[in-house]
């Protein structure tokens, strides 16, 4: 937890996990993931009160990384679809092997903090706590689709899509998290 990552920073004489910390909650902060109603401030009377924590890990080249996320499991399952498939292994060796008999350009990447690209549609807020520095305390509702919520793999599933299609790529019939358009 993170009274046990910070007194692992204090006993190293380190500030690899407050550092971590600070990075999350400055992307947060990047992409507008909280609404401020201030300190002390009533939630929506239709909000859910969900608590947050963080979870830590050490990357393979010795990063610290802490994410934000939300305790969603308290909340009701939604009436949305919260469904979102991934793509398959077998898939994308295929679709490589492919491309490279074919002599095709493949393009990948990797989406940092993606679910925060999404909206969510759950409405739930939190109070913030010490970590949160100058906003502890505040009244936060949650608009970014949160790690931990239970809809924001289907509502960053969408996002992607969404974005896929304006680019003019097309799912394959195969399997539908594989993206082609014509080159």
């Amino acid at each position: 937890n993170t009274r046990e990552a910070l007194e692992i920073d204090k006993e190293t004489q380190t500030t690899h996990w407050q550092d971590a910390i600070n990075a999350e909650l400055a992307q947060l902060h990047d992409y507008q993931t909280f609404q401020d109603l201030g300190c002390g401030s009533k939630a929506p009377s239709d909000h859910l009160r969900i608590r947050l924590h963080f979870v830590f890990a050490i990357k393979h080249d010795l990063r610290r990384k802490a994410r934000l996320v939300a305790g969603g499991h308290i909340t009701d399952p939604s009436k949305d679809e919260s469904y979102s498939s991934v793509v398959s292994l077998k898939s994308i060796r295929l679709a490589l092997t492919l491309a490279e008999l074919n002599e095709l350009k493949i393009v990948v990447g990797d989406i940092g903090n993606a679910y925060l690209e999404a909206y969510t549609k759950e409405k739930v807020y939190c109070i913030a706590g010490p970590e949160f520095g100058d906003l502890a305390g505040h009244t936060l509702v949650i608009v970014k689709a949160l790690y931990g919520l239970r809809t924001s793999g289907a509502r960053y599933h969408e996002r992607f899509a969404d974005t896929q299609r304006d680019m003019n790529f097309v799912p394959c019939k195969a399997d539908c998290d594989v993206w082609m358009r014509k080159g």
